[in-house]
């Protein structure tokens, strides 16, 4: 049975559903199906309200037009047991979301939203951009999950609201505020993979003041489990320290808050990592330092509105070093927003203006290097509007101006509708459009640790412009007392125009050049929530492709799995007791030089005890049947002191335990 036939689509979306139209087998399954339903744990449990805020507007999370994915809670809480050190597993096991490694010995990774590059993702912080740029590879590696309250994922073009780069999506990490009660969390954190974690999370409040201080302390030794001589996982060490200061008054609140990061990385050559100097050697360093700001303020007007105004300032510095090679500088980056919401008859409106600047200062190693200094910055204006038309038909509408100071003017319309069909059954159509504006800091340019690269000449380049649209369909059943199923189906087509890439010019330097006319995704999710008891199995299936088109010629776009499954079980006892089996399949992925690569799977087991309400401890055993790409082929050619990298397709780290407590106090 077909079931994208089964569901009645406008003319726009037939195009996607020509493409992703397929028969269901029994054996598809899910990790998660909706991120959006909280569960009662037994008959006296408080079931607590989802608010959120990546919308911009004032309606509950049942009544959100846009679609939006929220990880929470159990959620987070499950995959810090499993990776407390960064937030990679946390999103890598959603749907629709493939976390691409994109160095083989350092471990740097990106985020690719329905198989688009990260560079069209945003990454967010409570609403403002921190992670871009020339820290864009590094950080997903350098936020750990214990602050954050949850994750807010839209997937789609969301340029109205955040401007350029959210093309296939954002991703808004939220952080946790003060409790009414005094709260101190600590995680500490073994792995076979020599590494350790310690992360500790305190909050509370003192009359209108409260307060919260996230610190944490990261390391690894180097892990190489292929013994080829390679770390896997390279030799690090990373200190976080992120102190926030909140403030009530009877008409307003606010916070402003510190985040500061510094991490030494060593990948390369294991000889070379535990100290043999004898003789020539292949190692990537990376020194940062990462120092950040962040000020949120609202207030409640007497009209009724409210006043929204928001600053975030980032300096990152970063040093990467390789046998011949150096490359550093320090970007400073800023972001300014004021925004006011308020009613107008049935309609919640949001209406604000946004300055972003990004200032990157190169140091090069000789003056015969190329020089990337750069500056840029873009202004923007933006109206959105969300309405109730009928009891069962609501839409959400907006539109963005914004200027750039080297590619013009870009105007972006968009619009979400929901139709609830019945109490069990929700049906949300989206659309809009998107830009991404070029910039040096491309996983293509990263893989090159920069050497050779040309600057990017802005006269010779355009704004990569996108389309998109999607459809989202929902339904739940209350099969008996105790038994739930939800299932949920999204489609979705996004075109980007003149893609920029890098390609390696005669001289044997690397220049950006838009050779195609437009890059496609297009594919489908779906996902399905089984609940029994203490008993819930989660079902999903991915499909996506994406191509590249120039003229009459087609080609698929590198490093995308066109099939993925997600298959989790959980048994869970609340406050006693949690088991959870995970299976993933990673289909065939075509590599930069036309090939395909292998298929594969990853299985993984985790169990959790808690000892009483206010400590546990976890014990995860991740892909325990030790799936490496290492065991497929080599991962270079060469000479080990000048490898020549194939394309990372499958995991290097193989078979990890990890195990640890958390304690509440």
């Amino acid at each position: 049975m077909t079931l994208a036939k089964k569901i009645p689509l406008p003319s726009i979306l037939a195009r996607v559903v020509m493409i992703t139209s397929f028969t269901l087998p029994a054996t598809l399954l899910a990790q998660q199906a909706d991120h959006n339903e909280h569960e009662e744990h037994d008959e006296h449990a408080e079931i607590e309200e989802i608010v959120v805020s990546s919308t911009r507007n004032r309606r509950s999370f049942a009544d959100q037009p846009t679609r939006v994915e929220v990880l929470a809670g159990e959620e987070i809480n499950e995959k810090a047991n499993m990776k407390p050190g960064d937030i990679r597993m946390l999103l890598n096991e959603s749907t629709g979301i493939h976390v691409q490694q994109t160095s083989p010995t350092s471990f740097n990774s990106s985020i690719r939203i329905q198989g688009l590059d990260g560079k069209y993702t945003q990454l967010l912080r409570d609403g403002m951009p921190l992670f871009g740029g020339f820290s864009g590879s590094l950080s997903l590696l350098q936020i750990a999950p214990l602050d954050l309250q949850q994750v807010e994922v839209i997937k789609g073009a969301n340029s109205t609201l955040y401007g350029g780069g959210a093309i296939s999506g954002l991703v808004n990490l939220i952080s946790k505020r003060p409790a009414g009660e005094p709260e101190t969390s600590v995680l500490l954190n073994a792995t076979s993979a020599r590494g350790l974690d310690a992360s500790a999370f305190s909050s509370g409040w003192r009359g209108d003041l409260g307060g919260t201080v996230f610190t944490s302390y990261n390391r690894s030794e180097g892990y190489d489990p292929a013994d080829n001589g390679l770390s896997a996982i390279p030799k690090f060490e990373r200190w976080t320290f992120a102190p926030k200061l909140f403030f009530e008054g009877e008409r307003s609140r606010g916070n402003i808050g510190l985040s500061a990061v510094v991490e030494d990385r060593l990948g390369g050559e294991m000889a070379f990592i535990n100290g043999d100097r004898s003789r020539p050697a292949f190692f990537e360093k990376s020194e940062t330092s990462r120092l950040s700001s962040q000020f949120d303020y609202s207030r409640q007007l007497s009209s009724g509105r409210e006043l929204v105004v928001r600053n975030s300032i980032s300096h990152f510095d970063r040093e990467l070093i390789l046998p011949d090679w150096q490359f550093s500088g320090v970007q400073f980056s800023s972001f300014s927003e004021a925004h006011v919401l308020g009613y107008l008859g049935a309609i919640d409106w949001v209406a604000g203006v946004t300055v972003q600047t990004e200032d990157f200062d190169h140091r090069p190693l000789s003056a015969n290097d190329f020089n990337h200094d750069f500056s840029h910055s873009t202004f923007g204006g933006f109206f959105q509007g969300t309405a109730s038309l009928t009891d069962t038909i609501s839409v959400e509408s907006g539109l963005r101006i914004d200027h750039s100071s080297n590619y013009g003017n870009f105007l972006l319309p968009r619009v979400s509708l929901m139709y609830q069909l019945d109490d069990a059954t929700t049906l949300r159509l989206g659309g809009g459009l998107g830009y991404s504006t070029p910039s040096l800091f491309s996983d293509d340019a990263e893989d090159l640790h920069y050497q050779n690269v040309r600057p990017l000449e802005a006269s010779r380049l355009d704004a990569e412009r996108s389309a998109g649209v999607n459809m989202d369909l929902n339904r739940s059943f209350e099969l008996e007392q105790g038994v739930d199923l939800n299932v949920n189906l999204l489609l979705f087509y996004t075109q980007v125009d003149d893609p920029l890439r890098l390609l390696r010019q005669a001289d044997d330097t690397y220049a950006f050049a838009q050779p195609y006319d437009r890059l496609d995704t297009r594919g489908s999710e779906i996902n399905a929530r089984f609940t029994w008891g203490d008993l819930k199995l989660f079902l999903g299936y991915t499909y996506t492709d994406v191509q590249e088109h120039r003229g009459n010629e087609t080609r698929d776009y590198p490093l995308v799995p066109r099939s993925r499954l997600n298959n989790v079980l959980v048994y869970e006892r609340h406050g006693d007791l949690r088991v959870g089996l995970e299976a993933y399949y990673y289909g065939p992925q075509t590599l930069n030089d036309g090939s395909d690569s292998k298929s594969y799977w990853i299985y993984g087991l985790m169990m959790e005890k808690y000892i009483n309400e206010d400590s546990s401890v976890f014990l995860n055993f991740e892909n325990f049947t030790d799936t490496r790409q290492t065991r497929f082929e080599s991962i270079y050619g060469g000479p080990i002191q000048n490898p020549e990298f194939r394309d990372i397709y499958a995991p290097l780290d193989g078979f990890v335990i990890n195990g640890g407590v958390k304690l509440t106090f």
